[in-house]
């Protein structure tokens, strides 16, 4: 093809018109970018888009009710602190079905370290599903360090609904039907964590892949909004989920939302 081209171009010092690439279009068919014809690519623009059917979920429309969490510019959220929570009151805490999706940036551990109420130093990040309070949740969780993987447990004490009333206590761990656990997370790299409830069979995917797949057993769940969770670890990040057409206002606007000591 190029040896072609090259002849082409020669007759033309001796006053023939040379062809436009689109002018060999005979022998390819079709109208090939020069860049491509010259053994060039052209930089591809990566746009990140909102998962199908979910929203991002901006700063203001956050309840944080332990840590804190702060907005960055282009609508990213960060947290930098040993520990955060926060839930989304925006009409999906009814909802039997629930989708939540994390894409994050993991910077490395956070300045400080605090244990979990169980007293282990764990770093993670995860997603809360019908989360009706601190006593009375769904988790899933990517477990950074010490060990590497994806967890799923409910915290269920019906009749408790603050931290000082349960504690740690209520987990129940589930495992997995299905899934590969994740590789070890390096400080600097990107990643997408994505829970979809749908009744009790929960699917979690870490990057595109399933990590954890199963049914989260016979009791009755929680009913509450979705959400976020972070331990002992620094992250940039964009949360989505569900918010349906005319939800109501936020916890915080409603005055509702209740900081509690952890989960």
């Amino acid at each position: 093809m190029m040896a072609y081209l090259s002849r082409r171009f020669d007759l033309d010092r001796g006053g023939r018109r040379p062809p436009s690439f689109c002018g060999v279009r005979r022998l390819l068919r079709a109208c090939v970018p020069a860049s491509v014809l010259l053994g060039l690519t052209l930089p591809a623009v990566a746009q990140q888009r909102e998962p199908s059917g979910l929203q991002r979920v901006d700063r203001d429309r956050l309840c944080v009710t332990n840590g804190s969490v702060s907005a960055l510019s282009g609508g990213k959220l960060a947290v930098d602190t040993p520990s955060s929570r926060a839930i989304i009151a925006a009409g999906s805490e009814n909802a039997a079905d629930q989708i939540a999706e994390i894409r994050f940036q993991y910077l490395g551990p956070s300045q400080d370290s605090k244990p979990l109420a169980s007293g282990e130093l764990r770093r993670q990040i995860g997603l809360k599903l019908r989360a009706a309070d601190t006593c009375n949740l769904v988790y899933a969780m990517w477990h950074i360090e010490p060990d590497s993987r994806v967890a799923v447990s409910i915290k269920r004490n019906p009749s408790m609904h603050t931290h000082a009333q349960c504690g740690a206590h209520g987990y129940i761990n589930f495992r997995p039907q299905g899934g590969t656990d994740p590789a070890p997370m390096r400080p600097g790299e990107t990643h997408t964590l994505r829970a979809e409830l749908r009744a009790k069979d929960l699917t979690v995917i870490a990057d595109g892949k399933v990590a954890w797949q199963g049914a989260l057993g016979s009791m009755a769940l929680p009913i509450g909004p979705p959400g976020f969770r972070t331990d002992n670890a620094r992250f940039a990040f964009e949360y989505f989920t569900q918010i349906p057409t005319g939800s109501r206002p936020t916890a915080q606007q409603a005055g509702q939302c209740v900081i509690s000591e952890g989960d």
